[in-house]
């Protein structure tokens, strides 16, 4: 891809200015982008954001950082605590990896949150995102972070399509590289900054373009906003899937004191082969365990 210019009359340029003044007004406050935020606070909220809405996200963060306000704090119980406090955020395998991250994070770096992307990048359960979002949010570091809402504004305004492929492309990476502000505490602002358009504004569902303050830069927007004709789209269901099961089931032992009888579990969910199924996948998952015959608790539970 070849390179965009930067300079004062290019694409880039027309996006920074307005995109930072609109950020300078309409970011939300929240817990991790305070500047008393710990880098802990940001790691964690990075792992509780993936596929999970900010509203709900922020009660469950609040109680994680007031119980565990370290990487040691929470190393130093067991995963299956991590899980319980983990409550109904859905996708109960972050906890346990953030639970191993805080646990390598006391092992290799003296319990502090490394700066370094490539430490970052060597945690359990941090991938390409989570890193570069870390070292941008909580260091201040030119970065390049590529969210869902980073994808979908940088897909409209800059490449004149409503939707992003379904995986990141190099050619992402490199255009995400080129919009980059040269100055490392501006570039980590607008990465927040164009993360926060996508999620108030440049909406997947309904984009309010009469708000943008980028419109008249937006190549979608030029061209009429022409309709996403990619590859279909993954619609997620819900209802009866094993992962509504494993959900039940999990919510069973999140809840108990104590370990849970089988007949508990089979008290969520009638069809015999789908529970099994799921149970054993929440074992082999690491996110049960059984204790007994037919007894079963959260991992480190007895």
């Amino acid at each position: 891809m070849s390179e965009t210019p930067t300079g004062p009359t290019s694409p880039a340029h027309r996006l920074h200015e307005p995109l930072l003044r609109w950020y300078d007004t309409h970011a939300r406050e929240l817990p991790w982008r305070a500047a008393s935020a710990t880098p802990w606070s940001v790691l964690v909220s990075e792992f509780m954001l993936q596929q999970t809405p900010v509203s709900r996200v922020l009660p469950v963060h609040e109680a994680w950082l007031r119980r565990w306000p370290t990487p040691a704090a929470l190393a130093a119980e067991p995963p299956g605590e991590a899980v319980r406090a983990w409550g109904r955020l859905g996708y109960p395998r972050r906890a346990l990896r953030l639970h191993a991250a805080a646990a390598a994070i006391v092992d290799q770096h003296h319990g502090e949150v490394p700066s370094r992307h490539e430490d970052l990048l060597a945690l359990p359960g941090v991938g390409d995102y989570t890193a570069a979002a870390v070292a941008a949010f909580a260091f201040g570091q030119r970065q390049v972070v590529l969210d869902t809402n980073v994808r979908r504004v940088f897909a409209r305004a800059v490449t004149g399509v409503e939707f992003p492929g379904t995986s990141v492309s190099r050619a992402e990476r490199d255009l995400g590289a080129t919009l980059l502000p040269d100055d490392e505490p501006t570039a980590a602002t607008w990465s927040v900054a164009v993360m926060e358009l996508g999620a108030l504004v440049c909406t997947a569902a309904t984009p309010a373009c009469e708000r943008c303050p980028i419109v008249t830069a937006c190549a979608w927007a030029a061209a009429g906003r022409p309709a996403y004709a990619g590859p279909p789209r993954k619609v997620q269901t819900w209802a009866g899937t094993d992962r509504q099961c494993r959900g039940r089931l999990l919510a069973v032992l999140r809840d108990a004191d104590a370990p849970v009888h089988r007949t508990a579990l089979e008290a969520v969910w009638s069809d015999v082969a789908q529970r099994e199924r799921s149970l054993a996948g929440l074992l082999a998952d690491g996110l049960a365990a059984q204790v007994g015959p037919d007894t079963f608790a959260l991992p480190g539970s007895s």
